[in-house]
């Protein structure tokens, strides 16, 4: 027998709907994106160790404030999600990150999970953890001025993955994550990735997104989150990075947004893409020709929240070097310039000739 619902069951009476409401509008306003710069200590080292710049506290401060100082990111970048490192520093003058992100008008945010672990009799799988304690955390983040949060979900492809244990135990998390962050006024970033590593085809990355979306969908309606006051950061549909068919943009773009039409309910304000690997030049074009193609089918906006895929060739320029910053910072705003013109579908290889 199904089960029956009443219809004040639907809501969570403690959430404060309308600033819900006008904080995920401030995210998707205009043309503008997510700028993700929430990599934890461990990964941000990594990317560091690979062009031999120090793995300090203060390499990885001088960093980040190259990123939230860089004249004119504000005209393409909404919103920016943090670190709990970097939510707590400040510039080398001693101005805390968030004001300068809000002087600058961007809407400041903070990753939440704890990272993706083994999954216990799941080999090959991965839970995110994060949970426990996790009501304190976001009012201490709310209290601090962060008006959104982040939580990611992994899936794997390959022989026998995923499993529907992990897809359904992932899919949970991130819905009790979502209930905790609208109870305290903050607006869930949910992003439910099927990674693009292996041999997988468009075909098979297209069937997995969509079961894993309606899984997420169907475990954020039973904790009563309000979809208005969300927005959703998937992947692409694509095929996997060693896939002997890596399908056209436009293939991509199709399979993409047939899926999200398919998975994703019309209450939902927007989508922010997650660049999943990509590189910063060919997430735009997909990106820009999702907008193009669809422009009069899409009933959200379709957005952007990319990490390597605008910060990568910054960080390239800089490597740790404070002569190079004004160079970085350049290279930081024209990729997020190529992505606001992605969002109208106006992107182009001119654009990173000129």
């Amino acid at each position: 027998m199904p089960i029956q619902f009443k219809p004040e069951d639907s809501r969570n009476s403690l959430v404060d709907e309308q600033k819900l409401v006008q904080t995920a509008a401030a995210l998707l306003v205009g043309d503008k994106g997510l700028l993700a710069m929430d990599e934890s200590n461990p990964t941000c080292d990594q990317r560091f160790a690979r062009l031999g710049i120090p793995q300090t506290v203060e390499a990885r401060r001088a960093y980040r404030e190259l990123i939230v100082t860089a004249p004119g990111l504000a005209d393409s970048i909404s919103g920016a999600i943090l670190y709990d490192e970097t939510i707590r520093q400040r510039t080398l003058e001693g101005v805390p990150f968030l004001k300068i992100l809000l002087d600058a008008g961007i809407v400041p945010g903070i990753k939440v999970d704890l990272g993706a672990k083994d999954m216990a009799g799941h080999p090959g799988e991965k839970i995110t953890e994060g949970l426990d304690g996790l009501r304190e955390r976001l009012a201490e983040y709310a209290g601090m001025g962060a008006r959104f949060a982040k939580w990611r979900a992994v899936l794997a492809i390959g022989d026998g993955l995923p499993s529907r244990g992990c897809m359904e135990a992932n899919a949970h998390a991130l819905a009790r994550y979502a209930a905790l962050c609208q109870e305290a006024g903050l607006v869930p970033i949910v992003e439910p990735e099927v990674l693009m590593e292996g041999a997988h085809t468009l075909e098979r990355c297209g069937q997995v997104t969509e079961e894993f979306l309606c899984a997420v969908f169907a475990q954020l309606h039973t904790q009563r989150v309000m979809l208005e006051g969300m927005i959703l950061k998937p992947n692409m549909v694509l095929p996997g990075s060693t896939c002997p068919d890596q399908a056209t943009v436009e293939k991509v773009a199709d399979a993409t947004v047939a899926c999200l039409l398919r998975a994703v309910p019309p209450a939902v304000p927007g989508i922010a893409f997650l660049s999943g690997g990509q590189s910063a030049e060919l997430a735009s074009a997909r990106l820009s020709a999702i907008n193009t193609i669809f422009k009069l089918r899409q009933p959200l906006a379709l957005a952007f929240s990319f990490a390597r895929a605008i910060q990568q060739p910054a960080l390239e320029i800089w490597k740790g070097e404070d002569a190079n910053a004004p160079e970085a910072q350049r290279a930081l705003v024209h990729r997020a310039r190529c992505n606001r013109a992605a969002r109208r579908g106006g992107y182009s290889a001119e654009m990173e000739r000129s």
